[in-house]
């Protein structure tokens, strides 16, 4: 049974760079996104990628000024290009916003995308794995690094999508920005 104030899967923080965070989280249901939205708040989550089909309405969310994405794709699958060029867009996006309000002295608050699947195993994080390629990490130390955090995810097909994944940046350019 589920405690009224706990999840059954904890959120999985990814946070390898100073200027943005990666929460991978399995399906909020109505009863459990008052949980989740503590969660989301509490890690200062703008953004929701929704990569499975709906299972709340997003409405709570964008109330609190969280937006949105819904972004679904096949389970156990590998997101199309329109949706990994839209991910790393959306990357850019914030980290530009982070660094405007950071040259006007705003607070230095670390911003974070949360990402969620049904399990939070498989599309949610290959999305936050190619986030971590684009930023220059290999994509066997990327699938390592999300495993030892979130144990059983990334299928053996999306590991063979992300070992051949080409990151879209130059090779030598900066990260994601």
């Amino acid at each position: 049974m589920v405690s009224s104030n706990t999840l059954i899967n904890p959120p999985t923080l990814i946070d390898t760079t100073p200027d943005i965070r990666y929460l991978i989280v399995d399906s909020p249901s109505q009863s459990t996104l008052p949980l989740y939205i503590q969660v989301f708040e509490r890690w200062n989550v703008t953004q929701v990628i929704r990569c499975c089909e709906p299972t709340y309405p997003k409405q709570a969310l964008e109330d609190r000024g969280i937006q949105v994405h819904d972004w679904t794709y096949a389970d156990g699958d590998h997101p199309p290009g329109h949706l990994v060029s839209d991910w790393l867009r959306l990357i850019r996006q914030i980290r530009l916003e982070a660094k405007e309000k950071q040259q006007a002295g705003s607070e230095n608050i670390i911003p974070c995308i949360a990402t969620h699947c049904v399990a939070g195993l498989g599309r949610a994080p290959v999305l936050v794995a190619i986030a971590l390629i684009e930023d220059g990490m290999s994509p066997l130390d990327s699938v390592e690094l999300i495993r030892q955090r979130r144990r059983g995810a990334i299928n053996t097909k999306q590991l063979q999508y992300l070992e051949s994944y080409k990151r879209q940046q130059e090779a030598g350019a900066c990260r994601i920005c």
